[in-house]
């Protein structure tokens, strides 16, 4: 279905960078390796990584896996943008030598992940339009750096941040370089923000450069709403899960993804705790969920037919016609030709429905 896609998983579901108890005692090696296992080609870098590159090209190398991406904090709209500049390029230096082509930017300004409060209504962060402008015009210098250096900046929309919803991700769309920036498309994020996360995907299509996959349970979604939860209590809590496992759309996500001419990494990303969603079991659950939607709309996208008229019904139209009739996926709907006895004979003959004389219609013929 996608000519050029790899599937790969987060270490989120082992070890959480942000919440340390969550996973705190399970290695990087166990990630990678079970990673593999579960039959994933890659995943991002997690805070346990080796930082040295040799190192972690040898332990990837020896299971097979490449690294995909690695987040980066940008404080565009409230630090200096040199400084911004700075720790961006080390992260670059660092991604190169593993191999990577993406790098995941989120704005971290005013962002409510360690905050004790609720994420919701008033309290979700918003940027001033002097924000918009600074973050903007930073993203596009970063992501031309990144991209004379071959990387795709892909900018990440986040729940609890300043860019959360679909109006706001549209406004960094249409304010930034389609060249120097692309989207971070999170499936999960936009369904928890109470997005329709195929609409997204549509409407974004051209510029997404990466995949998140991730599911939200719509209960504890609800919930979250109700009770106002803090971003680490969600979590906690079990709001974000496996694709599958709650209530995007994938079939609707993977085809427009499909029509988008999507290229890149998929990668499965679940923030849960290990102690109640076995990293592993979990991990080949996602991965037989993903390959079996991909299967499904390879024979969905099989079954469309192709529709075509012909015009002149010479010895040259009926042998297309012919052909096409054998074509399991093509369909004759139309005819053109000067003379309405044969259209229609035409017509009879190759069961076409509609057919035109002297730009005339010569009607639409039941199909038996």
């Amino acid at each position: 279905m996608f000519n050029n896609v790899k599937l790969g998983i987060a270490p989120i579901g082992w070890t959480n960078d942000d919440m340390p108890q969550l996973g705190g005692e399970l290695t990087f090696e166990q990630m990678v390796s079970e990673a593999a296992l579960a039959g994933f080609q890659g995943t991002e870098v997690g805070g346990k990584f080796p930082t040295d590159p040799a190192v972690l090209n040898k332990a990837l190398d020896l299971r097979g896996i490449k690294i995909a991406s690695q987040w980066f904090s940008s404080f565009l709209c409230s630090t200096p943008y040199e400084e911004n500049e700075k720790a961006f390029i080390k992260q670059l230096d660092f991604l190169e030598a593993v191999g990577a082509s993406r790098v995941n930017v989120c704005e971290l300004t005013r962002c409510l992940f360690a905050e004790e409060c609720s994420m919701f209504g008033d309290n979700k962060p918003v940027a001033t339009d002097e924000e918009w402008d600074k973050l903007c015009d930073g993203l596009n210098k970063l992501g031309k750096i990144a991209a004379d250096r071959g990387f795709k900046l892909c900018f990440h929309h986040h729940m609890a941040t300043v860019v959360q919803t679909f109006e706001e991700t549209k406004r960094l769309m249409d304010n930034t370089d389609p060249r120097y920036v692309y989207l971070c498309f999170d499936t999960g994020h936009f369904t928890f923000s109470k997005e329709d996360a195929v609409k997204a995907a549509k409407e974004f299509g051209p510029r997404i450069g990466h995949v998140h996959l991730k599911d939200i349970r719509p209960d504890m979604m609800e919930k979250a709403y109700a009770e106002g939860f803090k971003f680490r209590k969600a979590v906690l809590e079990g709001c974000f899960t496996i694709p599958g496992d709650g209530c995007v759309d994938y079939p609707g996500v993977f085809k427009a993804l499909h029509d988008a001419h999507y290229e890149g990494w998929f990668i499965v990303e679940a923030e849960q705790d290990p102690a109640k969603a076995n990293p592993l079991e979990y991990a080949k659950m996602a991965r037989e969920y993903i390959q079996e939607n991909c299967r499904y709309l390879i024979r969905r996208i099989q079954m469309e037919k192709i529709r075509f008229g012909i015009v002149g019904i010479g010895m040259m139209g009926r042998m297309h016609a012919t052909s096409l009739q054998r074509n399991p996926h093509a369909e004759v709907v139309a005819v053109c030709a000067r003379t309405e006895s044969k259209v229609k004979a035409f017509q009879e003959e190759f069961g076409v429905p509609y057919g035109l004389h002297q730009c005339r219609r010569a009607g639409k013929q039941s199909r038996g």
